[in-house]
Parts: structure tokens; C-alpha cells; sequence
């Protein structure tokens, strides 16, 4: 399965390489041929491949303007939980690549079960993801679309 990302999400990927690639040149500078050299450069090596790999089967997401309705990738969601704890807290959501997914800071991968419920919704639609955490009715109650592939 591809992995989508937004613009933000390919540089974070390309900064992470980066970062490896800085980690195993040092590591390659150091003098000595000591087991916790070879371990490290075998670790960093791993990491290395692991990261070019995301980075090739990356595909980007790039948003467009029309149609504006529907929840979709990258547009922000706010969706209110009708039924669980806690009731009536409303949360918002951005469905981001699987790279770049931080549900505390609001932003969940595609991938995840409330992404997949979701997606295609309009605003009033009403769903019951199945999550790890079980079954609560979400009703989504407000897109915005004037954030969409901003940093929200």
C-alpha cells in the first residue's frame, strides 16, 4: 500500500534522511573498529534503508480546490462524540500519511479506523468507527476546507 503524505509530511521524511545520513558519517569518522562502532553503523544502516524505502513508496498529496464537500485527505474535521465517554467533546482531526500522524496533535493517518469511517462524509453525516478503544457515534459537524494542507 502507498503511503500518502502532504507536503509537509515529504519534508519530514527528507529531514529524518538527512539526519541518519549526518549520525552515520560521524559514526564512520570515528576511529577504532570497536563492536559498539559496528553495531551503531549496522543500526543506522537499517534505520538508512528503512527511510529511503517510505521516501520511494511516498506518494504525495496535493490538494485541489473543487469539489468542497466531503470529509477527503488533508481537510480538517471537526467531529462531536455523540454516544461514549465523553459525550458531546468535540474533537479535530486532519488525515494525514501514516509518516506524519500524531492524534494528540490532531492529525491521524489515513489509515486509522476513524479516518476510514469518515472519509467521503458531509457535515451532519453520523458514523461508528470500530477502534481500539471500541464503538462511539461521531457526528461530523464542520469541515474547513481553508485549512486544508496548512499546518493545522
Amino acid at each position: 500500500m502507498a503511503d500518502y503524505v502532504m507536503p509537509r509530511g515529504r519534508a519530514l521524511l527528507k529531514s529524518k534522511l538527512a539526519e541518519l545520513e549526518r549520525k552515520r558519517a560521524r559514526a564512520q569518522a570515528e576511529f577504532g573498529d570497536g563492536a559498539e562502532r559496528k553495531r551503531q553503523l549496522t543500526a543506522l544502516g537499517t534505520r538508512l534503508a528503512d527511510i529511503k524505502t517510505r521516501i520511494a513508496g511516498a506518494q504525495l498529496v496535493v490538494s485541489h480546490p473543487e469539489p468542497r464537500h466531503g470529509v477527503r485527505f488533508v481537510v480538517p474535521v471537526t467531529l462531536r462524540i455523540l454516544t461514549g465517554k465523553p459525550s458531546g467533546v468535540e474533537h479535530r482531526y486532519t488525515g494525514v500519511g501514516v509518516n506524519e500522524a500524531a492524534a494528540a496533535e490532531g492529525r491521524i493517518a489515513f489509515t486509522a479506523p476513524i479516518a476510514r469511517a469518515i472519509l467521503g462524509k458531509r457535515v451532519g453525516d453520523k458514523t461508528t468507527p470500530h477502534t481500539a478503544h471500541g464503538e462511539n457515534e461521531l457526528e461530523i459537524t464542520a469541515l474547513d476546507y481553508e485549512a486544508e494542507n496548512g499546518a493545522s
